[in-house]
C-alpha cells in the first residue's frame, strides 16, 4: 500500500508541473493544494508502512526514489520559468543524485537509509540524516518553498502581500537548499566507510 501512495504521489508531481503551464490564478491555486497533498503524502506512506507492518528495504528505496522524482520535478519547471536560478535545481539534483549512489552502495551490503538498519553510524549524521525531526523540518521547508513560489507566482492572486509572499517563498528556498546540503554531508562522510569495506 505504501508503494502505491508513492506512486501517486509521483503522479501528482508530474500533473502539478502540467497545471503550472496553464497560467490562470485557479489552476495555480489547485497547484497549490495539490503540493501540501504531495508533501503530506511524503509522510503518509512511511507512516502506511509501519502501520501495516510493510517496511522493507525495496520499499524504502521506491520512497527515496518518488521524493526524489518530486523535489527535481518541482524544482526543475521552477528554474525552467526563472522562478529559482538555475544553480539551485542542480545543486540539489546532484546532492540527490550523489546521496542515492551512495545509498546505493549501502543497500548492497544491507544497509537502508533510514530504520534500525540505517547506514549512518554517527549519532550526529543519524540525527541531520534519519531522524524523524530531521525529515519533519526538511519536509516542512520544502512544503513552503514549493507552495509559496506557486503563490508568489500565481497570476493575479496576491496585490498588496505579494512582495510578503514573494520574501517568505525564497527565505524558505534558501533555507531548504542549505537543510539540503547539510542532511547530504553526513551520507558523503559516510560513504568512506562503505568503499573500505
Amino acid at each position: 500500500m505504501a508503494n502505491y501512495i508513492t506512486l501517486i504521489r509521483t503522479l501528482l508531481s508530474f500533473a502539478v508541473v502540467a497545471m503550472l503551464h496553464v497560467r490562470t490564478k485557479w489552476m495555480y491555486v489547485a497547484a497549490f493544494v495539490v503540493t501540501i497533498v504531495l508533501i503530506w503524502m511524503d509522510a503518509l506512506d512511511g507512516y502506511v508502512a509501519r502501520r501495516r507492518k510493510e517496511t522493507s528495504k525495496l520499499g524504502a528505496v521506491v520512497d527515496i526514489l518518488g521524493d526524489r522524482v518530486v523535489e527535481m520535478s518541482y524544482w526543475i519547471v521552477f528554474a525552467k520559468f526563472g522562478w529559482v536560478p538555475l544553480w539551485v535545481a542542480i545543486l540539489v539534483s546532484a546532492r540527490g543524485i550523489l546521496v542515492d549512489g551512495i545509498r546505493a552502495l549501502a543497500l548492497e551490503r544491507g544497509m537502508t537509509a533510514f530504520g534500525s538498519t540505517t547506514m549512518m553510524r554517527s549519532k550526529l549524521g543519524a540525527l541531520l540524516v534519519s531522524s524523524r525531526l530531521s525529515r519533519a523540518l526538511y519536509g516542512g521547508a520544502k512544503t513552503l518553498a514549493f507552495s509559496l513560489l506557486i503563490l508568489a507566482f500565481a497570476p493575479g492572486l496576491f496585490r498588496h502581500i505579494g512582495p510578503i509572499v514573494t520574501w517568505l517563498a525564497y527565505a524558505s528556498v534558501y533555507t531548504t537548499v542549505v537543510m539540503c546540503v547539510i542532511r547530504g554531508l553526513p551520507v558523503v562522510a559516510e560513504a568512506r566507510h562503505l568503499v573500505r569495506r
